[in-house]
């Protein structure tokens, strides 16, 4: 087999890993080196359904001695199999840059013959792409769960930013579905990960030329839709890992079912990108806003509204707490006012100081009013001419996201009656 035939199967393979943006790490090229790692030297570029590009994203192999029921390289799936030599793909990489297709490498691997051997392999892509030929890229590594942890910290040296897949949100999913792997022998490597990242920090600090370990940091990512765990259990797993192991991203899945087994979503059952969607949004709310997960969700509602942006649906449920006037709330409480982000809350700070602001400034400083006027007061007057009432955010909110104010049925004469206002805010809100 060829690396033309090789690259087609390994690259096809890696599709489904949605762990592969770059950051803004700062490895700095020598004058003998290969590359740049700048935060401008990374390009994105973006597939059709939004996942990133930009790197040259491939197994090392897909002949894997694990039977993951919901991986399309599994053990016992009929699929074709390859695997690259070390050098044969670091080779490839170097090609690859200097004809402009790529700025980096993103690399994982199946698992072949044990954890240490496929560690082993994928180290010495990297030693050879750094020590031999100079390659100042970006590089991101998975490490194997089960590796040696020798193995792992030999490879926080070589990458800029390393990750460990957990892939499902509960040790009773992955013993169903993954019983090779466990959650102490994913966790272990992670915890590894961050300790050795802020042990790095606290060298550099002290010594200058200290080499970097992962400095873009780690990161992980999980199946969506595969199980039966819900939105609340996913995104309390999400806090817990930023939390704990101060990860730099959590990376969400949409399950596409590739097998078929029992355990498993049916064939014709479509991913569940805007679960997917809406979990991002709601990490969104975890890493800047200063939400916490049990906020968002709780035991009764377990899932997020998919007519609702997580944060909407968390200011309509608490209604309570607004509107709120623009020129003194603070910075906190402005964060959670839907269509106000992180920028321009602190411009509302910067330019209250010399001013008093009405929603005409407010639009000028970037706030989306068409949902943040249903929750703001400047100088203590709404909108002129809109009236704050829970009904009436609703059908805004619903109308400003695209959702349909009305459900859609043929008329009929012997209809018995026409939905009312309120079977229809109660149809399109759901759980709330």
């Amino acid at each position: 087999m060829n690396t033309l035939e090789k690259l087609t199967i390994l690259s096809d393979a890696a599709k489904y890993d949605a762990a592969c943006t770059s950051s803004g790490a700062t490895r700095t090229a020598r004058p003998s080196s290969i590359g740049s790692c700048e935060a401008s030297g990374i390009c994105h570029s973006f597939s059709a359904d939004g996942r990133c590009i930009s790197l040259l994203k491939v197994l090392l192999s897909n002949d894997c001695a694990y039977d993951c029921k919901y991986c399309v390289n599994r053990r016992s799936g009929d699929t074709p199999r390859a695997t690259f030599e070390p050098r044969e793909l670091a080779d490839l990489t170097l090609q690859f840059y200097r004809r402009n297709y790529i700025e980096g490498l993103f690399l994982s691997s199946g698992v072949v013959k044990n954890p240490d051997y496929t560690c082993e392999q994928m180290i010495e892509v990297l030693r050879i792409l750094r020590d031999e030929y100079q390659f100042a890229g970006y590089i991101h590594c998975k490490a194997i769960p089960g590796a040696d942890s020798a193995l792992i910290a030999r490879m926080g040296l070589l990458a800029d930013r390393i990750s460990v897949n957990i892939e499902l949100p509960s040790q009773a999913s992955l013993q169903m579905l993954a019983p090779a792997k466990t959650k102490e022998r994913i966790l272990g490597p992670m915890k590894l990960i961050s300790t050795s990242i802020q042990q790095n920090s606290r060298e550099i600090v002290q010594y200058r030329h200290s080499p970097k370990f992962a400095p873009a940091g780690q990161s992980t990512q999980m199946i969506v839709g595969a199980t039966p765990e819900s939105d609340l259990q996913i995104l309390t797993l999400t806090q817990a890992l930023y939390r704990k192991y101060h990860l730099k991203r959590v990376f969400f899945s949409a399950y596409i079912p590739v097998q078929e087994d029992s355990c498993l979503p049916a064939l014709d059952t479509k991913p569940p990108l805007l679960r997917e969607h809406r979990l991002y949004q709601a990490d969104w709310l975890l890493r800047f806003y200063g939400f916490d997960a049990k906020e968002l969700l709780d035991e009764r509602h377990p899932n997020f509204n998919p007519l609702l942006d997580p944060k909407c649906s968390w200011a309509v449920s608490h209604l309570d707490q607004f509107p709120v006037e623009v020129n003194t709330a603070p910075y906190e409480l402005l964060l959670r006012v839907p269509g106000i982000g992180v920028k321009s809350a602190g411009r509302i700070l910067t330019a209250r100081r010399h001013c008093r602001l009405d929603f005409a400034g407010l639009k000028k400083l970037g706030v989306v009013l068409k949902r943040a006027q249903y929750f703001l007061t400047c100088g203590g007057k709404m909108v002129e001419g809109l009236h704050f009432s829970p009904d009436g955010v609703l059908r805004g909110l619903l109308l400003s996201q695209g959702a349909p104010q009305e459900p859609v049925e043929q008329l009929s004469l012997f209809a018995p009656k026409l939905p009312t206002r309120e079977d229809v805010v109660s149809c399109l809100t759901g759980q709330l």
